[in-house]
């Protein structure tokens, strides 16, 4: 005889444990009755149940939650706090219920005998080799509080960088879609309401006017080819740009180039390579297994192949410097830094010093990039809207000086 499957749902309870703290949580069952009684053996009381209604997205882990709980981790084990208790403290005061789940499994993993690393494995969408190597590292030499102090340290740098560049790009992009956006409505209502106007002179109308109410017929017949040609050709680049290894070494290179971006994209990226090759490197991590991390780390691929390249030929015997030096694409001074640091061994802190030094110059580069941008976008937007403006209003000021 077949079992019929209750179809369960997901119930929020709330209720005061035996010291008479108010504590809450969810559960997934059938009924409402099976959730006060469960909850009841706990020996929890005035239990209130409710029924979560709708379905709930869960809420995305970012590298911002990650870089929170490292540097929580860090500073409640240097504190003296027993590991599974931090997982517990960080979990139950964390406001995303998702981060509140990944740490109850890793906690659940540690607690049947993996290590903290292996743990750390089982979820590589939230924690890469370069966590995991590092965290290793720290067990096995019994500095593991030391190590995760340096981790959250270098997570907080690379995430400021990030945050710098973001800023840096969003800025203008936002001000080019709403110019595009102000330059469409006018398009589509505003000037067809002149064309009505202007269609009772009976008198030739400027080219600059007829430009505009040409593109403006356009516009009104083919918005909608317009735009989903635009929409759809903006999801098909960055689907193919995440897809394709090709498109992303050709994008990656012409980034690289640009004029002003270009050379902070740069510098952005020689500072996170100096970063997580340094932090790898004190923390004993071998060279050639660090600069597996470091390229996944690099965040772009003409850094990600050339830091491949150096791998495989320290792998021969070559030094740092000269393996660097080979691949054309780091400054001489970085070179000179890195040769200086393997001489006089004290390779992690020349690379920590470069990248304090590129992560200034990231700093220098956002605020001149952003003091410089104002005034452009102000005098393209001016001559956009401007332009629109005077085409439409030519055929009324000669008008007005024929009738004067």
């Amino acid at each position: 005889m077949a079992v019929i499957a209750k179809k369960e749902f997901i119930f929020q309870w709330e209720g005061l444990d035996k010291k008479g703290k108010r504590i809450k949580g969810e559960m997934k069952a059938a009924s409402e009755i099976f959730v006060s009684a469960t909850i009841r053996r706990q020996g929890i009381s005035n239990i209130t149940v409710k029924k979560q209604s709708g379905f709930k997205r869960p809420k995305k882990i970012t590298e911002k939650d990650v870089t929170l709980f490292t540097r929580q981790l860090a500073t409640m084990l240097k504190a003296g706090v027993p590991l599974l208790q931090v997982f517990d403290i960080v979990g139950k005061g964390n406001n995303n219920p998702s981060v509140t789940k990944l740490l109850a499994d890793i906690k659940s993993d540690v607690e049947t005998g993996s290590s903290l690393s292996q743990a750390f494995r089982k979820h590589p969408l939230y924690f890469d080799s370069l966590f995991c190597n590092l965290i290793g590292a720290g067990e096995q030499a019994g500095i593991l509080d030391s190590l995760l102090d340096r981790l959250a340290s270098y997570k907080e740098k690379i995430l400021a960088i990030k945050s710098k560049i973001k800023s840096a790009l969003i800025y203008p992009i936002s001000i080019i879609v709403v110019a595009f956006v102000i330059t469409a409505v006018i398009m589509i209502f505003v000037v067809p309401a002149f064309k009505d106007l202007f269609s009772s002179f009976g008198a030739q109308l400027p080219a600059p006017t007829l430009l505009v109410m040409a593109i403006s017929d356009a516009f009104v017949a083919y918005w909608w080819l317009i735009f989903s040609t635009i929409g759809g050709g903006l999801w098909f680049f960055f689907y193919t740009w995440k897809r394709s290894v090709n498109m992303q070494n050709t994008m990656d290179r012409l980034l690289l180039k640009l004029p002003i971006f270009g050379e902070l994209i740069k510098k952005a990226t020689i500072a996170r390579f100096s970063r997580t090759l340094s932090t790898m490197f004190a923390a004993g991590v071998p060279l050639v297994e660090a600069l597996e991390s470091v390229a996944g780390a690099s965040g772009n691929r003409v850094y990600f192949l050339a830091t491949q390249n150096i791998q495989k030929e320290i792998s021969t015997g070559t030094s740092l410097t000269v393996a660097m030096d080979n691949t054309n694409v780091f400054p001489n001074m970085v070179i000179q830094m890195v040769a200086i640091g393997e001489e006089s061994g004290a390779l992690d802190e020349m690379l920590a010093k470069v990248a304090d030094f590129y992560e200034a110059e990231v700093d220098d580069a956002v605020a001149a990039i952003s003091s410089l941008m104002e005034p452009v976008i102000m005098v393209v937007l001016g001559v956009l809207i401007g332009g629109l403006v005077i085409a439409m209003y030519l055929p009324i000021f000669k008008m007005g000086e024929v009738v004067g």
